[in-house]
């Protein structure tokens, strides 16, 4: 007798990973047989997902008010539009504060458009001496380390110790004396020429190499390269003049002019005394089990200047950085801090919480289940993204509660341009502050004497906030 064998191929294929007509079904079914999703449905296919699930409740136990706060806070509020210069943007934030103080201004902005001219020209030269040392290095055009720097050769984002070496070299100006272009606002444009020039000068580049050309004749034609970088640069944002004459109103509306003055000498006379960026140090929080604390790390081919210090982390618990800059704000200094900004984020009512989403009820399932912060950089959940300054801070009883946050997306979102920021958030999502070192321990500055330990290109902690 004959047996018949009948197979169940739903079962084998999904054995093999196919999504069969069955198993789509049940999904479909089981979907339609919850209430809760056709209502979760109807609301997030008319509005944002995001916004839909911010808590009404938390929002109402929410309140933008401090017990420390900063004596004056820098105006206008400030808009880095459709560009990734919040690195920028939140350095001349705080830089401005004491500036204004010290001039009796009602309002200020340092140029943000002139650092970012010199952040192009500068970097453009970095990556085209960082192919020539990749290719040296035998790297092959598909290898991991080439492939990482084509990929994006000339980003808007940066790091704090990038900032230092930008004003260290080229100094600071007023907004009024270079203002914003319409490539200063909008970079994708920009960037876009800059990176196709970069892609094709390293493989000039590389070719150059190949054919045993002389260290002399490589540095010839970078130069030759640059002038075409420089063309461009110049051409959409502007080129800054190489001195200005400053004029002024304080608060009392008396006349004042500075100038003509380079400014390396405008920054070094009247803003290095009241804010020395070579005073501030940065402490970043790493909590991968790799990385121990107490030890300082760099990230291979990372940076902005040739010639300029190198970027360097000095690794510490994350309470470390939030009790300095609760010492900063409570001596009256704003703080330059990175963090991963888009996670837990009510960005229009300017609220950063774990609890202000409840993603949960709104999907039937939360986000992130399971994965420490340390978890969320080993698998690219998380990471420093954007930075902001922080102006003043709430204290209960010792234990620090929350943050007043100053951003530099226009005045329209949160509190007229101001966040609250919730300690715990703090601990999960804060990568980086800079503080003055006289609030630093001793045993702590003592780990920048150290040799830093590489990490790769591709590392997390390289990314740059924008």
């Amino acid at each position: 007798m004959q047996t018949t064998i009948v197979l169940d191929f739903s079962l084998l294929f999904l054995e093999t990973g196919i999504l069969t007509p069955d198993i789509l079904n049940e999904l479909r079914t089981k979907f339609y047989a919850d209430d809760r999703n056709v209502l979760a449905q109807n609301v997030c296919t008319k509005s944002d997902p995001l916004e839909a699930c911010v808590s009404r409740k938390h929002l109402e136990e929410t309140q933008h008010v401090f017990n420390l706060k900063i004596e004056v806070e820098g105006k206008p509020v400030t808009n880095q539009k459709n560009s990734g210069r919040c690195w920028i943007f939140a350095t001349l934030n705080v830089i401005r504060i004491p500036f204004i103080k010290q001039h009796e201004l009602d309002e200020f902005e340092f140029s943000q458009g002139y650092l970012f001219f010199w952040d192009k020209i500068e970097r453009c030269n970095y990556f085209l001496q960082n192919i020539v040392k990749a290719t040296k290095q035998g790297e092959a055009p598909d290898g991991r380390l080439m492939s990482w720097l084509l990929s994006d050769p000339i980003s808007d984002g940066g790091q704090w110790d990038m900032i230092v070496n930008l004003i260290n070299r080229h100094g600071l100006m007023p907004k009024k004396l270079f203002p914003e272009s319409f490539s200063c606002e909008s970079t994708s444009r920009m960037n876009s020429f800059l990176k196709s020039k970069l892609r094709e000068y390293a493989k000039v580049l590389r070719d150059m190499i190949a054919a045993g050309a002389s260290d002399a004749g490589i540095e010839t034609l970078i130069t030759e390269q640059m002038a075409v970088i420089y063309r461009i640069v110049g051409i959409c944002l502007g080129i800054p003049s190489e001195t200005f004459t400053w004029e002024y109103y304080d608060k009392s509306k008396n006349y004042h002019s500075i100038g003509p003055i380079k400014p390396v000498e405008f920054y070094e006379k009247y803003v290095k005394p009241y804010f020395n960026v070579d005073d501030k140090v940065c402490l970043v929080t790493d909590p991968r089990p790799t990385n121990p604390y107490g030890k300082a790390y760099t990230v291979d081919y990372l940076g902005n200047v040739v010639g300029g210090r190198a970027i360097i982390y000095n690794n510490q618990p994350v309470e470390l950085l939030m009790n300095l800059c609760a010492k900063s704000i409570e001596n009256n200094e704003s703080v330059w801090f990175g963090c991963e900004v888009s996670k837990r984020f009510a960005a229009k009512q300017g609220v950063q919480d774990l609890k202000v989403h409840d993603l949960k009820l709104m999907f039937g399932t939360d986000f992130q289940v399971g994965l420490t912060k340390a978890d969320r950089l080993v698998y690219g959940e998380s990471m420093m993204t954007h930075a902001m300054a922080f102006t003043a801070v709430s204290i209960n009883e010792g234990e620090i509660k929350k943050f007043r946050v100053e951003n530099s997306w226009g005045d329209d979102r949160g509190e007229k341009g101001y966040y609250v920021m919730s300690a715990e958030w703090f601990s999960e999502f804060v990568f980086e502050v800079v503080v003055d070192k006289k609030y630093v321990p001793a045993d702590v500055l003592a780990v920048f004497q150290q040799d830093p330990i590489l990490l790769p290109a591709w590392d997390p902690m390289g990314t740059l906030a924008q």
